[in-house]
């Protein structure tokens, strides 16, 4: 049996290739080109009922490449590693380079805001998970479910998923970089009926390492007891209450404020919080930072995609916008350095009081916990918020019965400012880490 190369070799052979892609960049004349290669493989299933619906093994990888000719700019990519392709793919990027017109914030990132020497950050830890045990595992959560309620009839299937993978990213200022990674995750979802209604939940877990993901029996018991609550969801009257976003669907809420603070959306002037910078934007006992070097974090990175050194960051401090998310390009356009996202955020994390849900609820009184949102009614442009909600009612502080069919309307500038108290609950299954956020006023429009 043919041994599998270690991660170290694998990474090693990778740098080499993008070497020889880089120099290849060179020698058709390019005066810049940056690299990135990628290799996944990993196992994916999906159950319902018990039975096999999918079973599928991933081994795979890509290369991008950009090069320039002075500022004009050809990009390229391929899934195909081999020698001639990626001599193929180069070649394609010159040739697109030679008919593009040239803009004078192209470039590869400047060589002193990149990474040279990135930090190790714990996120490889591979597993070698079976088919045959992650199938019992996501039968058990089913089974899990199903043992919870009566009115839990029927499952859309559970399924679980392992990956590990590298990725290196290189460029003609003499950059050459790369890390490993890895990521393992299982989710379950089922339906309850109760006389005429039927609703359906889910639950989930992820982790860099498998030994940190929830047990199957967690998964599908939360899943039930999520539908379950569910079921019996009515309308409310409209009305301007208090809402809460509870912690699993409060990470949205902030990826508007990404979106509305990168620097395409600034340099473009198609934000809300354009000229923002230095102003306060939120409640002032709310602060955001960033840790991209958080040991074990789904979103922990030693650089992003261009290279770029990632950093600590106070994003929002005391309420106050310190800063514009910038890649390289739109930091140039804006008269900036590159914050280091391009290719996203790493690890938000909200600064949060010490109540949990149940405690925001009684601080509340009176008003709707959200529990799922529906729609993409939000415009980053103007800050118009109006999308489809369901959860719960709240009145004297306690949880009423489950509501469903209703919208939720306001402003993000508003929202923003209106943040009274934040939950110690927090959410730590994504970029964004933040408990349950409670907002003193908004519209709800139900009967």
């Amino acid at each position: 049996m043919q041994q599998q190369p270690s991660i170290q070799q694998e990474i090693a052979e990778v740098k080499e290739a993008v070497s020889q892609v880089l120099a290849h960049a060179k020698r058709l004349g390019a005066s810049s080109a940056e690299a990135s290669m990628s290799r996944t493989r990993g196992l994916s299933v999906e159950t319902r009922h018990g039975e096999v619906e999918t079973v599928e093994f991933n081994q795979d990888g890509g290369l991008g490449i950009s090069l320039y000719f002075g500022q004009r700019k050809g990009s390229a990519s391929t899934a195909d590693l081999s020698p001639e392709a990626l001599k193929r793919t180069v070649e394609a990027a010159a040739d697109i380079a030679r008919y593009t017109s040239e803009d004078p914030h192209a470039g590869v990132a400047d060589a002193d805001w990149l990474e040279f020497n990135p930090p190790e950050l714990d996120l490889y830890y591979p597993d070698s998970i079976g088919t045959e045990q992650a199938i019992a595992l996501c039968a058990s959560a089913e089974d899990a479910a199903f043992a919870v309620d009566s009115r839990i009839t029927n499952s859309e299937g559970a399924s679980f998923s392992t990956h590990q993978g590298l990725k290196v990213y290189g460029n003609s200022h003499g950059q050459l970089v790369g890390y490993p990674s890895s990521r393992h995750s299982f989710s379950c979802v089922v339906i309850g009926e109760q006389d005429d209604d039927m609703q359906r939940d889910y639950s989930f877990t992820v982790a860099r390492r498998y030994a940190d993901l929830l047990n199957p029996l967690q998964i599908g018991r939360e899943a039930a007891l999520e539908t379950v609550a569910r079921l019996g969801a009515r309308k409310v009257p409209t009305q301007k209450v208090p809402v809460i976003f509870r912690a699993d669907i409060a990470s949205g809420l902030f990826g508007h404020l990404v979106s509305a603070i990168s620097g395409g959306s600034i340099y473009r002037k198609s934000s809300f919080l354009l000229d923002k910078v230095g102003q306060q934007i939120m409640a002032p006992q709310l602060t955001i930072t960033e840790q991209p070097h958080l040991k074990q974090a789904l979103a922990s990175s030693p650089f992003d995609s261009e290279g770029v050194k990632t950093r600590d960051l106070v994003v929002i401090d005391k309420g106050v916008l310190n800063t514009y998310l910038t890649t390289s390009y739109s930091a140039r356009k804006l008269g900036m350095a590159s914050t280091g996202h391009a290719g996203g955020i790493h690890n938000w994390l909200v600064q949060h009081g010490n109540d949990d849900l149940a405690a925001l609820c009684r601080q509340m009184g009176k008003g709707v916990l959200v529990t799922e949102l529906m729609g993409q009614g939000v415009n980053t442009v103007t800050g118009d918020y109006s999308r489809g909600a369901s959860g719960f009612w709240v009145e004297h502080g306690e949880i009423q019965f489950p509501v469903a069919e209703i919208t939720i309307a306001g402003n993000l500038a508003d929202m923003f400012m209106n943040i009274v108290a934040i939950g110690n609950d927090v959410d730590r299954r994504g970029g964004v880490l933040t408990g349950s956020v409670l907002i003193s006023q908004m519209q709800v429009a139900g009967d």
